[in-house]
């Protein structure tokens, strides 16, 4: 068998690791436009299994010719205009997909689009639901936002609403975090593990929520609360608030009177965040300094970005705690997961690589052992169930990344 990455930053790299330590893959591919980037993957991992494609997706010729020597893909680009590049690509060639960006790309986000383009006419809506009819004809599968969040949040909140009698609410709490000790290093009590425009992007838009059984948009950074972890042999004051995530459960479960998800961080962080915002410093829209014009976001990204990376020493938690409420046998029940992953240093692989990079790979190879039987795009919650969804966690318990579930 033979999978295909696409991007090689750090995510990517939790994949391919995972991917030629853990799995059945005989090739391995790895698709970036910068050969820089690969080269340092490739020496990171060492292994005769990874195969080196310097392409730039949106020539989509050379792609394809790529492409089509792959049973599966994997697509860990950053922007939605790559994502859905190399998803039309694969839909053309008939080859199944993982994606993990933060999309359900059915219904792409409405907000700062990141370059994706539709035609003339063509709502993002239109569109996405004829990429979903594109693959069903094509008779592919496209697991959709599979990652840690979107992704272990969606396939542990769908495993408990699936096995109620009557579901209520679906809330995720996750996020990345600096451990402790790096926490107090840096700027907000952060440490940058994954794409920083992301995380500043997350914290301004509108993403859409189930409130009191209706669709709406929720502001990010609302619902903004306190909390303890005090499982797995942690004792810790957290906070979240929230932010776009679980894009799919709106669709996929709109019985639901609640259902969003929040992003945990250390307390205080969003009490920044929150005077950033306030002060403009998150915006998008020029602003005039002297004879130039420049972006808020992108003079802060600039400003902050080196005070947030990983210093000498620091290391990474991923946490997770999610809660589902419904009915069965007509009483109340309520499914409680809790996870918190921390930095691995045997393998160097931080706990945003794991928890994000993982489960994708063990997803692809659920579906080149034809273990998916849907088509078309699928969200985790619908795809990765009964027997996938055990061997999903059993996999992850193999390689240290324990998913504690409580039911009341």
């Amino acid at each position: 068998m033979k999978a295909l990455i696409f991007g090689a930053g750090k995510q990517a790299e939790g994949c391919a690791w995972y991917l030629a330590n853990k799995s059945d893959f005989e090739t391995i591919g790895i698709a970036s436009r910068t050969e820089a980037t690969i080269d340092r993957l490739m020496e990171f991992i060492d292994s005769d299994k990874l195969v080196k494609h310097v392409v730039d997706v949106t020539d989509r010729v050379k792609t394809r010719a790529i492409m089509e020597k792959y049973d599966v893909g994997i697509n860990a680009l950053p922007t939605r205009k790559t994502s859905y590049t190399t998803l039309e690509i694969a839909i053309d060639l008939g080859i199944d997909m993982v994606d993990m960006i933060e999309e359900y790309h059915r219904r792409p986000d409405l907000y700062e689009k990141e370059g994706l383009e539709v035609s003339e006419g063509m709502s993002v809506e239109e569109y996405g639901e004829l990429l979903h009819k594109r693959a069903i004809e094509t008779g592919i599968t496209i697991v959709d936002g599979m990652g840690f969040a979107p992704g272990l949040t969606n396939i542990t909140l769908g495993k408990a609403l699936r096995d109620m009698d009557k579901s209520v609410s679906a809330i995720a709490r996750c996020g990345g975090i600096p451990d402790k000790k790096a926490a107090q290093r840096h700027p907000l009590k952060y440490m940058i593990t994954w794409a920083f425009d992301h995380v500043l992007r997350e914290y301004m838009i509108k993403s859409s929520a189930l409130i009191e059984g209706e669709l709406k948009e929720i502001q990010a950074l609302s619902k903004h609360e306190k909390f303890r972890f005090d499982k797995l042999g942690v004792d810790e004051e957290l906070e979240c608030a929230v932010t776009p995530g679980m894009p799919s459960f709106v669709y996929t479960r709109p019985e639901l009177q609640e259902t969003y998800e929040k992003t945990v961080r250390w307390p205080g962080h969003y009490d920044g965040i929150k005077t950033l915002k306030e002060c403009g410093m998150l915006d998008t829209l020029p602003a005039t300094v002297g004879d130039k014009q420049v972006i808020p976001r992108e003079v802060l990204a600039a400003v902050i970005t080196p005070k947030l990376k990983p210093k000498e020493g620091d290391t990474d938690v991923c946490v997770m705690w999610n809660t589902a409420k419904g009915e069965k046998n007509g009483e109340e029940i309520r499914y409680d997961y809790y996870m918190w992953d921390r930095e691995d240093t045997d393998t160097g692989l931080t706990a945003m690589q794991r928890t994000t990079g993982f489960p994708p790979a063990i997803a692809a190879e659920l579906l080149a052992n034809g273990k998916i039987p849907e088509k078309g795009i699928a969200a985790p919650e619908d795809c990765i169930k009964g027997s996938n969804y055990q061997e999903m966690l059993e996999r992850l318990e193999d390689v240290g990344i324990e998913i504690l579930e409580k039911i009341n």
